[in-house]
């Protein structure tokens, strides 16, 4: 029976010199943003800063040079995104094309897709989007049911993808559509789509903190060029099965919350005494665990490997974690959520009071989750 792998994994001793450069930078981009602006982090959308963290070469930081990239390790790239994440910065403008889009491009893309599109996400100035789920099939993906029609030069496209993260600001598109109805995994198929495109109308979702991140993508008649299309026709359940590995592993999956937890320290220490010690060492005991799991999975990813298997458990217990921190911080203050007034600490458990609902919805259910780990060790 196949087991879980989390072989021991340390950042190299040569990332300390880019972990002081990344945090410089922070506290000077960052010096005047409240803390409740940086709750949002991976969901904020600053196309400025993301041109600003291009210029300085750390978006598409594994890519190769000929598409903009840099062909650095994985684990200078952890080290960036775990420091923006610590920091509560706006990532969320060039976040999907950096961590999982431009790697699908590299792997399946032709090279017309991948001079088009990765240069200008390496430079902060393109965005994209990931169109997989739809009404009333959630994290199914093999229920898609969004068709792509064969036609002279492209596809027709008729359907509705739902929960898109930044479609109404992004310029791109990588959507999972049906080419072929009569099979269900085998036809599906991935295409890069202009969202400028016309019979695609995008219509924004308030989430319960009212903001607008969230989208319905509709597509009437929409056409899609053969050149568009990512890999080969009925490959797509395949690719997408590829690219939700680099979607689930990453610091991400512990640090959605981790603003709360510092807010938490400083208000328990406002108090005085040992109150709360015991809960507060329990909370980094796990997120301690919880990073070593991500940079294993970073290692592996970092020697070419797919490790869908433990990128699926990181991303379920990882969940978990950030999903308690609101609840553990308001049994240990007492305090009132409130957004808009108050203190820190109280916007900031207000705001992910009502948005850490959704962390166990991206990247998969829970129970979507769990069953790729039982399939994975073989108990299903």
């Amino acid at each position: 029976m196949q087991t879980f792998r989390f072989d021991l994994c340390e950042l190299p001793e040569e990332t300390k010199g880019l972990r002081a450069e990344v945090r410089a930078f922070l506290d000077e981009e960052l010096k005047d943003i409240p803390a409740v602006t940086r709750a949002q982090t991976w969901m904020g959308f600053d196309a400025d800063f993301s041109a600003k963290m291009g210029a300085r070469g750390w978006i598409g930081m594994r890519w190769p040079k000929q598409y903009g990239g840099h062909e650095r390790s994985a684990f200078d790239r952890y080290v960036v995104l775990e420091e923006m994440l610590a920091a509560g910065a706006p990532v969320g403008a060039h976040w999907i094309g950096d961590r999982q889009s431009g790697p699908l491009l590299l792997r399946f893309g032709t090279e017309e897709q991948r001079q088009l599109i990765l240069p200008k996400v390496a430079r902060g100035e393109c965005f994209l989007c990931i169109g997989m789920s739809e009404p009333d099939s959630g994290s199914d993906l093999a229920a898609t049911r969004t068709k792509a029609e064969k036609v002279e030069g492209g596809y027709r496209v008729n359907g509705t993808k739902l929960w898109t993260s930044n479609a109404h600001k992004a310029h791109y598109m990588i959507a999972l559509f049906r080419t072929d109805p009569e099979k269900k995994h085998d036809g599906l198929t991935q295409f890069l789509v202009d969202l400028k495109s016309p019979g695609i109308a995008i219509r924004p979702i308030k989430d319960l903190a009212g903001n607008s991140h969230f989208n319905e993508v509709v597509f009437e008649d929409a056409f899609v060029p053969d050149g568009m299309l990512v890999g080969s026709e009925g490959t797509g359940w395949a690719q997408v099965s590829a690219e939700l590995a680099f979607e689930r592993s990453g610091p991400e999956r512990y640090l959605s919350s981790y603003l709360l937890m510092k807010e938490l320290v400083r208000e328990l220490q406002k108090r005085g005494g040992a109150e709360g010690a015991r809960e507060v060492g329990r909370l980094v005991a796990h997120l301690v665990t919880l990073r070593q799991m991500s940079l294993s999975v970073a290692g592996m990813l970092d020697k070419g490997e797919n490790p869908a298997l433990e990128a699926s458990v990181v991303k379920d217990l990882g969940t978990g974690f950030e999903q308690d921190m609101p609840v553990k911080a308001h049994e240990l203050i007492g305090a009132e959520p409130t957004l808009g007034t108050g203190s820190d600490f109280t916007q900031v458990l207000a705001y992910l009071t009502q948005t850490v609902p959704s962390f166990s919805l991206r990247g998969g259910t829970r129970e979507i989750l769990r069953g790729i780990i039982a399939r994975g060790l073989g108990l299903r």
